[in-house]
């Protein structure tokens, strides 16, 4: 795991090196192994990369990397899980190796596949590579976009890296705010891939590619969640789930160095902690944050589930005092403004004091097997506003002045009523966090001028099930938790895997048919870690979440935020927190 940066160029340029320099400075943090810089022959590349060593830790590993010919040059952040079987596979082709790097197997497949060599890549990746011959740029992202990868272009010239700070540090960006990428925060707490906070800048989206040539930048879509339904008794779904779940965490504990777990005590990070002590023969340590307020700690029972399967545990006493102090570190280290991200954040922290560089956690699990509310209420909404359909059109212009006067939560599922039949706006009246003409007016007190409606796209999936299932996988899941993940672990240097999220997987369940995959509390996932004790089962779902409200009502109060319309409720806790968060951040990187 690591931070990658570089540059491109239509024309030779003396100085592309030291542009470099201060994109890597911004990245550092990701990478405090060593780092490492390239610059092409032709003076029309230079990469950077700041190293966390994972695989390969001997300098053999070090990048970015060339061939041994110099035609090709990657830098890369990430894991490749199969790596090993890639490699076999290459050396059986006459392939010979320097390195035992997963950075070289992607190399070479680049060499011998080409742009499909994505294709063969089981993990999580964002890498750039160089042609030098052919003065060629080919960029990837993994398939459910567990690595972020930003970039921003010019006529001439074009920038990219892990991290959006370290695109805004090469000095291409203009730094204006995106009333688009505004817009997206304000409604879903976290702005929506491609777009990004500033306006020239945008992040490759999840299962894309990119072939940089002369200045042009073609995109492609190599991959995205599809449900291919197979005739399969309840029995075998069992059995195939069970087969893929400890497929996958067995890949994420490919690693030269231990392995550690996020445990919550949820079924998730429980199933987690029993399918690792089945794969791996390795001592495993879980780490957890604890509160005083028992309705918020959920100490007890992960010190209980820690004792039961016999990991070494560690646990941190959050305090609102250290949160508070935390909180300032959190915003300092903020990528783009989220409302979630600081439980990842503090219990990093935790385990990287502790010696960790790679942690598992149980992302992911809500989204494949129906853990959240939103698979039984969005088929209800949709249901109870079918007869409105009709009178949409008429509800638009009403629903524009009742924002005015209507409860906070009740002006989202106005929204979702001016569109009835529209799955997607239900799910963003259910994930949102202002509603349309909130989101609107907020984003034109800043910029002078409101972003045009975005038009919602509806999922191709044919069960509504399946469609909400792609939602939270391609929303909530892709674009405020993997991204809150990378960055709030990257900021210790640690890195976050998410067995749960694994394109082999995703492709293996989603041949499972809805009414056995999403059943109601998860019943798949239990079913098919049967070591799950019966009192993590049938305890209430909690969520590892903070007493934000609380905070923000007492010890917090003095976190300062910027004006608001006054007819814009900051209430509940996260309206507060998304205002404050994004003031600071566009004090720090905007113009």
């Amino acid at each position: 795991m690591c931070g990658i940066a570089g540059l491109l160029s239509t024309k030779p340029k003396d100085s592309i090196a030291s542009s470099l320099s201060p994109m890597q400075e911004a990245i550092k943090h990701r990478g405090p192994d060593g780092q490492g810089d390239f610059t092409a022959p032709s003076k029309q590349a230079a990469f950077a990369h700041t190293r966390l060593s994972v695989i390969d830790l001997s300098s053999t590993g070090h990048q970015p990397m060339s061939s041994t010919d110099g035609r090709y040059t990657i830098t890369y952040n990430g894991e490749i899980y199969n790596y090993r079987q890639l490699r076999s596979r290459l050396e059986a082709e006459g392939q010979q190796f320097q390195s035992q790097s997963d950075t070289e197997v992607i190399l070479k497949m680049y060499a011998t596949k080409g742009p499909q060599c994505v294709h063969f890549l089981r993990g999580m990746f964002a890498f750039v590579i160089w042609d030098e011959e052919k003065k060629v740029a080919f960029g990837a992202r993994d398939p459910l976009g567990i690595k972020p990868l930003y970039y921003v272009r010019s006529r001439s010239s074009m920038a990219f890296a892990s991290e959006l700070r370290a695109v805004l540090a090469s000095k291409l960006s203009n730094r204006k705010l995106s009333s688009r990428g505004l817009n997206g925060y304000f409604l879903r707490g976290t702005p929506q891939e491609p777009d990004t906070l500033i306006r020239d800048v945008k992040m490759l989206q999840a299962g894309c590619s990119f072939v940089w040539r002369k200045g042009k930048l073609k995109l492609d879509q190599y991959w995205k969640v599809t449900f291919k339904h197979q005739s399969v008794s309840p029995k075998q779904a069992v059995e195939l789930t069970r087969v893929a779940l400890e497929d996958s965490v067995r890949a994420h504990f490919v690693s030269d160095v231990p392995v550690g777990i996020f445990l919550s005590g949820g079924i998730d990070s429980t199933a987690l902690v029993a399918l690792a002590k089945k794969v791996s023969d390795k001592p495993i340590n879980t780490y957890t944050i604890t509160f005083d307020n028992p309705e918020w700690n959920e100490g007890d029972i992960a010190k209980r589930v820690a004792k039961h399967f016999g990991t070494n545990h560690t646990e941190l006493l959050m305090t609102p005092m250290l949160a508070q102090s935390l909180f300032h570190d959190y915003l300092a280290a903020t990528d783009q403004p989220s409302i979630d991200g600081f439980n990842v954040f503090c219990v990093a922290k935790l385990a990287r004091e502790k010696g960790e560089k790679v942690v598992l956690s149980g992302l992911g699990a809500d989204e494949l097997f129906a853990g959240y509310k939103s698979f039984d209420l969005i088929p209800e909404m949709l249901e109870r506003s079918s007869p409105f359909t009709n009178f949409a059109p008429v509800f638009r212009p009403l629903a524009s002045l009742a924002q005015y006067i209507l409860p906070t939560q009740k002006r989202r599922i106005a929204d979702a009523l001016c569109a009835p039949a529209s799955i997607t706006a239900a799910h963003q009246s259910l994930r949102g966090i202002f509603s349309n003409g909130e989101a609107k007016s907020l984003t034109k007190s800043i910029l002078g001028k409101a972003s045009a409606t975005k038009k919602l796209i509806e999922p191709a999936a044919e069960d509504i099930s399946d469609q909400v299932c792609t939602l939270e996988l391609t929303t909530y899941m892709r674009n405020q938790l993997l991204r809150d993940g990378d960055t709030n672990s990257m900021a210790w240097g640690l890195e976050l895997r998410v067995p749960f999220v694994d394109k082999v997987l995703v492709d293996r369940l989603t041949t499972i048919p809805p009414s056995l995959r999403l059943q109601t509390g998860k019943k798949l996932l239990i079913d098919a870690v049967p070591e799950l004790p019966e009192w993590v089962v049938k305890r209430p779902k909690q969520g590892f979440r903070f007493p934000f409200d609380e905070w923000f009502e007492d010890e917090w109060k003095s976190i300062s935020i910027r004006s608001t319309p006054k007819w814009i409720p900051l209430k509940p806790w996260y309206r507060r927190w998304s205002i404050a968060a994004l003031s600071d951040w566009t004090d720090r990187h905007a113009r």
